[in-house]
């Protein structure tokens, strides 16, 4: 691991401690060889002091069992009909489940207890058709929930809830996970489940809003399976609620938990509540982070050295780039008044972001904010990335007379002998994102 990584993972540190986090892992995960690796992963979290519910699915030990003994189930995932004999090899399952994560805890040295803590009411007659011992979630004891967090002791919530009349009943683990996070008001719900990332066609999707889940459960629907419609369903619902992300992960990958969470990026997929990628304005207070941004482009002479006091003079023309509230882009736009002319200046993307597509982001931040504050023509002077900017840009060459007068003297001051670039920017004054163009 590189020092700038721990660094990097240091940032969320302060973020997540004390915050509490419900991890629901599907049977498919609990039976996968990975689960050591997994458990293991929840203990670095714990050392970070986050605090950690765990939920479990047994839909894959309970069609294991119902193969073995020969008999058929009317539902495996908690959803649908549950009839008696269903009922009963999920209450089997469920112990097995329960038994080895209770004995995987033990060996990375973590303090569990079974959390007897859904209320459930059952789930009534859907669609005209009784879903008998299937049950839905009435209430969570979160007083017991809490009692074991703050004695350090994590919680393992099996997919099964009661009444008050002592009556069993089978309980959709996705389901579970989401209203136990809504009841202790956790930061994060980690679903994680067999191919548990989102993908569409031949895209893997990264991040998407709730209003962009939503818009998927709409249109792809019929190409998605089950699993995945339910976790994107319950990751929008509590996204609405008030959860600020819910992350989709492969469980079977090794390192797949701590990539996710540790990462600007991460590795599987993210339904936000708000903004993860943002732009706003610099302020004072950015400076240095600014100056370190920009260090590494500065001393190979792609951009032009600045000064903290060339940075303080036209700060208000700056415009940082921040995904998941750190720092990973900036670029300026300084006006000529009079000239119907801005520039585009200090355009820089962090190693660790290269390639995302965010510098062609910018770049249409930049023409868009060009264009609202009334100039015609965008320029762009740069020695190393001119191609870029033609390529990607839409820029095109041009001689020093485009240049407004003062401009021109620095530039032939400068001996930097950069290429000058223009591009006509949309007539039409338009609104300026704070969120990233797609």
């Amino acid at each position: 691991m590189k020092v700038s990584d721990l660094r990097g993972i240091l940032q969320y540190v302060p973020r997540f401690r004390e915050k509490i986090f419900v991890v629901a892992l599907d049977g498919e995960v609990a039976a996968s060889p990975n689960l050591g690796n997994l458990l293991l992963d929840l203990a670095v979290l714990r050392s970070l002091s986050i605090r950690v519910i765990l939920v479990h699915g047994c839909g894959a030990q309970l069609l294991t069992l119902a193969k073995q003994r020969g008999v058929e189930v009317s539902s495996s995932d908690g959803t649908g009909v549950t009839d008696e004999t269903t009922l009963k090899l999920a209450i089997e399952a469920s112990h097995a489940v329960l038994q080895e994560l209770m004995e995987g805890l033990a060996q990375v040295d973590l303090r569990a207890a079974y959390a007897n803590v859904i209320i459930a009411h059952p789930a009534g007659i859907l669609n005209g058709v009784d879903t008998l011992q299937t049950g839905r979630v009435e209430r969570v004891d979160t007083a017991t929930l809490q009692f074991f967090l703050n004695e350090g002791i994590i919680p393992v919530v099996p997919p099964l809830g009661f009444d008050g009349e002592g009556h069993t009943f089978r309980v959709n683990s996705d389901s579970m996970a989401l209203e136990i996070a809504e009841a202790v008001r956790a930061l994060k719900i980690i679903y994680l489940s067999h191919r548990g990332t989102l993908r569409l066609g031949d895209t893997m999707v990264r991040q998407l809003s709730v209003a962009e889940t939503e818009e998927v459960l709409r249109k792809k629907r019929p190409q998605l399976e089950p699993s995945m419609v339910s976790k994107l369903e319950h990751a929008a619902r509590a996204c609405r609620s008030g959860i600020a992300r819910v992350h989709l992960l492969d469980g079977t990958q090794n390192e797949a938990l701590l990539s996710e969470i540790f990462s600007h990026e991460g590795i599987g997929t993210m339904v936000y509540s708000n903004e993860y990628q943002q732009m706003r304005r610099a302020l004072k207070k950015d400076l240095r982070a600014i100056m370190a941004l920009i260090r590494e482009s500065v001393a190979n002479a792609e951009l032009v050295k600045r000064s903290r006091a060339d940075l303080l003079a036209t700060l208000d023309d700056y415009w940082l780039l921040e995904i998941d509230r750190n720092l990973a882009g900036c670029v300026a736009v300084h006006f000529y008044p009079g000239q119907e002319t801005a520039e585009l200046a200090c355009l820089y993307i962090s190693k660790s972001h290269e390639g995302k597509g965010y510098g062609r982001k910018l770049m249409s931040f930049a023409e868009q904010l060009a264009a609202k504050k009334g100039a015609r023509h965008l320029l762009a002077l740069s020695t190393q990335a001119y191609n870029f900017f033609q390529q990607k840009g839409g820029f095109t060459e041009v001689s020093a007379d485009a240049l407004p007068p003062e401009r021109r003297r620095k530039w032939e001051a400068s001996g930097r002998n950069s290429k000058i670039m223009r591009k006509d920017t949309a007539l039409a004054p338009q609104a300026v994102p704070t969120t990233l163009p797609d």
